[in-house]
């Protein structure tokens, strides 16, 4: 077990130097599990008992962490699914999007079965990043393949939506609306996609060679995203669409990826560059307030607000939890 603290006084020292007046340093506590199997364990979602899911991206299998008794369980899967990522329903159902077989499933975890929704298209052969609605439907991203996808819970049911095999859509997060926001990584452009109509329209962000990898929405339907190539954090105001832009810790050697909104509004990233770490930014001020090294690069993390903690997994194998100030 590896478990990391960094003081807030330290973390500040460590952002944007050209940023004088970072607001009041905070701490971060970080604690990372190494996972006994080898898979790059990523993606992580906490059930209704406080249990952490995860997948074994190239293990192929699903993973259950217990954070009371610091145990592991593990679920196989099919062979050649490959999951990339999963959420937890409140059903407590594991939803998982089979990345080379072209399907999503559907773990039970009180039996270990899966039951499987294939893809409608052949082209959509990698379903990515699953989020749910909360009006009946999980979204979905196709990266390779070039689709934006509904998956309807009730009926079975799979949409897709070409963007173009070019595009890479690859972070997807919802608003208040019921939009779909979702990043075309291979571009410098975000698509948001209406739920009635089941069309998109494309917003381009600044720089032609901005790469933008994960996206998440704030309380007041502002729209965040983190430039990978770039190395900007990003917002999209929700009545004007004018994006403003701040330059993360690091610049463009930050590879800025996972990217999270907590439950007041501040947002949480992780660098992914030669020092991997997590990142505190505060709207109220525009200021970079927190920072901590974690083990590995961080893909995509989960916030639980009643024990307001970040959960991710990292490229060193190990699951890790950061309790938030």
């Amino acid at each position: 077990m590896r478990t990391r603290v960094l003081s807030g006084v330290a973390a500040v020292a460590a952002l944007c130097a050209c940023d004088s007046t970072a607001s009041e340093a905070q701490t971060i506590a970080v604690k990372e599990w190494p996972v006994e199997w080898q898979g790059r364990p990523r993606d992580p979602s906490v059930d209704a008992q406080g249990r952490v899911w995860f997948v074994g991206q190239v293990g192929n299998y699903i993973g259950m962490f217990d954070p009371k008794s610091e145990r592991f369980q593990r679920f196989e899967l099919e062979e050649g699914t490959y999951p990339h990522n999963l959420i937890v329903a409140r059903d407590g159902g594991v939803w998982y999007s089979g990345n080379h077989n072209a399907r999503i499933g559907r773990l039970d975890p009180a039996t270990g079965a899966a039951r499987t929704y294939p893809m409608p298209d052949p082209a959509a052969g990698d379903p990515h990043t699953l989020v749910f609605d909360g009006r009946g439907s999980i979204w979905f991203t196709v990266q390779q393949g070039g689709f934006i996808g509904r998956l309807h819970l009730q009926s079975g049911k799979i949409e897709l939506l070409n963007t173009g095999k070019a595009t890479y859509p690859y972070g997807i997060a919802i608003d208040s609306r019921g939009r779909a926001w979702v990043n075309l990584f291979a571009t410098n452009r975000i698509a948001v996609i209406d739920p009635g109509t089941f069309t998109k329209r494309e917003l381009t962000v600044p720089r032609a060679n901005a790469r933008t990898r994960r996206i998440a929405v704030t309380s007041d339907d502002a729209v965040w995203y983190v430039d990978y190539a770039g190395g900007m954090l990003g917002r999209i105001d929700p009545r004007t669409q004018a994006i403003k832009e701040w330059p993360v810790p690091g610049g463009a050697d930050g590879r800025p990826y996972a990217l999270v909104a907590d439950d007041q509004d501040r947002l949480w990233f992780a660098l992914t560059g030669a020092s991997p770490s997590l990142v505190g930014f505060d709207p109220q001020t525009g200021k970079f307030f927190a920072q901590a090294p974690v083990s590995g690069g961080i893909r995509n993390m989960a916030y639980h607000r009643p024990t307001r903690a970040l959960w991710f997994g990292t490229d060193a194998n190990h699951i890790g939890r950061a309790i938030l100030p």
